[in-house]
């Protein structure tokens, strides 16, 4: 195969992946005006249901423009040579391997970052303000914008480095001592996430005493969990829209309640999600998500190994001077198909794991509090309730609302 050949088949894996992902879509666009099954019928009023509708072809319309913007901007970066233009620029700058990395990603990133955020800027404050849903200050927005990138220089870049550190001391090896480093800081964000990362963007504060805390401790103590760490996050911040969820493992368990989830729910049904929640640590889904993403990045770093020092690669995007951080890239989108197929997995394993929750709070607490928790946050949130059966397989990491009635009822 020559690097011409090679040029194409990146250029037709970015085309078929955004073809498939824009079919989808359509097809599951077009099921937005179903009739809802009977037993979910009750989740709208008929003037909710119509500014549901109008919601999701507003973000669907949104979606495929936002999306074929992004697609002809990363043609025309792959075509004009946009990889090797950067490439040079970073070389211009530095001798040091690891440096040249660091700018040649730092550029890409920051500038797709200032693309995107007309994108981010129209989707908060025209689409999700016109429904109520916004409640984010510009200060915020632009603030969460520039915490991430510094999130991503000072951590991302760091792995980045000893990664490419790797690659130069210990050659085709490189891989296993990258998999240990990003196996430790996957360790650490999962048992310190709460503690590190969320109180850069969101305050926490430990659940008040009242019927809500002595509901939860005494269902938690029904089942033989202890549950001391109990929180509420400021969402309300940001937006309407509820969530919770469960973080840490060992001592550093905690439940995150959305204030917007307590202001939402009844006592009862917040105790139901939680059960919910519980379940998940019960059956070691955490364990079993944590050590899977663990092997699948270690299966990556595996192939990267093989093919990264790869001239053709670097020849495919017309760059002179092969190296590392050019084999990743084109290897990056090589690597697609896979990640799709490995993305379909964990869907499917996680749409079974919260199918196992819901039995697991259906079981050691009630059934019928977590329906009517579902029903009220699809509503507050205008989910789509008939969406297409496709778009699940490839998108949803949960069941279906009606899925989940139907499962719970049984």
């Amino acid at each position: 195969m020559d690097s011409g050949t090679l040029f194409y088949i990146i250029i037709g894996i970015i085309v078929i992946n955004f073809v498939i992902d824009k079919i989808l879509d359509a097809l599951n666009a077009k099921h937005f005006n179903d009739p809802l099954p009977p037993e979910i019928a009750d989740v709208y009023e008929e003037e909710e249901y119509q500014r549901s509708q109008r919601y999701k072809q507003e973000k669907y319309r949104f979606g495929v423009l936002t999306s074929s913007v992004t697609l002809i901007i990363t043609l025309l970066f792959f075509f004009f040579d946009g990889f090797a233009v950067v490439d040079e620029l970073a070389r211009s700058i530095s001798d040091n391997a690891i440096i040249i990395a660091l700018i040649f990603f730092g550029i890409i990133m920051l500038a797709s970052d200032l693309l995107s955020i007309p994108f981010g800027y129209y989707n908060t404050f025209v689409i999700e303000e016109k429904y109520g849903f916004n409640k984010s200050t510009r200060y915020t927005f632009f603030m969460d914008k520039l915490k991430g990138l510094l999130m991503l220089v000072v951590l991302g870049g760091s792995v980045l480095a000893l990664v490419i550190w790797f690659y130069q001391t210990t050659g085709e090896h490189f891989w296993l001592y990258a998999w240990g480093i990003v196996t430790l800081v996957t360790l650490i964000m999962n048992l310190f996430y709460s503690r590190l990362i969320v109180p850069l963007f969101n305050k926490q504060s430990p659940l008040e005493d009242g019927s809500l805390r002595t509901k939860i401790e005494s269902y938690a103590n029904s089942v033989g969990f202890t549950l001391d760490k109990i929180f509420v996050i400021d969402g309300s911040k940001r937006s309407t829209k509820a969530n919770a969820y469960f973080s840490g493992f060992g001592s550093e368990k905690r439940v995150t309640l959305y204030d917007t989830l307590i202001n939402d729910l009844e006592d009862e049904e917040v105790v139901a999600v939680l059960a919910h929640e519980v379940g998940h640590y019960k059956r070691n889904h955490i364990i079993i998500n944590l050590f899977a993403s663990i092997l699948t990045t270690g299966f990556t770093l595996w192939l990267l190994s093989l093919f990264v020092g790869n001239t053709l690669l670097s020849e495919a995007l017309n760059v002179s001077e092969p190296s590392f951080h050019i084999g990743l890239i084109a290897f990056g989108v090589l690597y697609t198909p896979i990640s799709e197929i490995t993305g379909l997995i964990m869907n499917y394993l996680s749409r079974k794991f919260e199918y196992q929750a819901d039995n697991y709070a259906k079981t050691t607490y009630k059934g019928q509090p977590l329906i009517a928790a579902l029903k009220k946050l699809s509503k507050n949130s205008l989910s789509n309730l008939t969406p297409h059966p496709a778009y699940v397989t490839v998108h949803y990491s949960h069941p279906t609302l009606l899925e989940r009635f139907r499962n719970l009822k049984k």
